[in-house]
């Protein structure tokens, strides 16, 4: 998934998906403009497969649209942990372990403020939360999903979430795919990774193809749909790495190339979240 892609040589990363449905199939069926409904449970095969990433150069930033939150559960926390945004990260008041009060302090041999438990001493790490999600062609269209959750309820996204312990992005993304669209995916290559510093997120989106023409709103989606590439509803996206990833996407269509991109989200110091030019993509680089 290719966390740190700044400097990229001749890598190769080689993937094992894992379906979270115990059967297999090698079914492939395609070539359907209209997106039918599915049902039932849709069986994953088992496929290996190869990303190789080249060395990268640098472009100039794109302006996205922005949104008060990034993804499907930004925004929350657990009782024992008090937000209080720095623009980088939270302030922890209760141990995560023992639930303990902490003070912060700086532990010996490092050199940032960490939460530290004044009970059982243990240090309350905070590290960024990887999103994963895939950006599928069909019949030269894009599935989409209209969000059915907070945050932007009612806005279109691609389908994806947060990565879980114990799968790769692939498979996380996958697996984000099923349950917000109910599709079957094969993943081809990555296609974008887009770093967010300011509420500590990493997005790695996917390039895929439905395995089926089958496809329908999954409990956090209100609606799927494929949209061709000069009806994608940019004004009308959730999130601003979602704006990014598809103008992106537009301008490799309509150069004749996929590339994998690589960029940094910053906002713009002083504007207001709703601000649809607040955030712009910095040290883009693309193979």
């Amino acid at each position: 998934m290719l966390k740190a892609i700044q400097n990229l040589g001749s890598v190769a990363y080689y993937y094992r998906l894992k379906p979270p449905h115990a059967a297999k199939t090698n079914a492939f069926v395609s070539t359907s403009a209209k997106p039918l409904s599915c049902s039932s449970p849709i069986t994953r095969p088992t496929n290996p497969f190869m990303f190789l990433t080249r060395k990268t150069r640098s472009l100039g930033p794109v302006r996205a649209h922005s949104t008060p939150s990034e993804s499907k559960m930004d925004g929350t926390s657990s009782s024992s942990v008090a937000v209080q945004s720095s623009g980088s990260a939270r302030k922890i008041n209760f141990c995560q372990w023992c639930g303990g009060q902490t003070k912060h302090d700086i532990p010996d041999g490092e050199e940032k403020m960490r939460a530290i438990c004044t009970l059982c001493e243990k240090i309350s790490y905070q590290n960024p939360k990887m999103v994963v999600g895939c950006l599928i062609e069909h019949d030269n269209k894009v599935l989409l999903c209209k969000r059915n959750i907070q945050p932007s309820h009612g806005l279109w996204t691609l389908p994806a979430g947060y990565l879980e312990i114990g799968e790769s992005a692939a498979e996380g993304a996958i697996r984000e795919t099923w349950e917000e669209a109910r599709a079957e995916v094969e993943v081809v290559s990555p296609f974008a990774q887009l770093d967010i510093p300011r509420i500590g997120q990493t997005y790695i989106i996917f390039l895929a193809k439905l395995k089926k023409p089958h496809f329908s709103p999954g409990p956090e989606s209100l609606e799927c749909r494929l949209f061709s590439i000069d009806d994608l509803p940019l004004d009308s996206l959730a999130f601003s790495s979602m704006v990014v990833t598809l103008k992106l996407y537009i301008e490799d269509v309509k150069a004749g190339s996929r590339k994998f991109h690589y960029g940094t989200i910053n906002k713009r110091p002083g504007s207001s979240p709703s601000d649809t030019h607040a955030y712009t993509l910095d040290h883009h680089l693309q193979s």
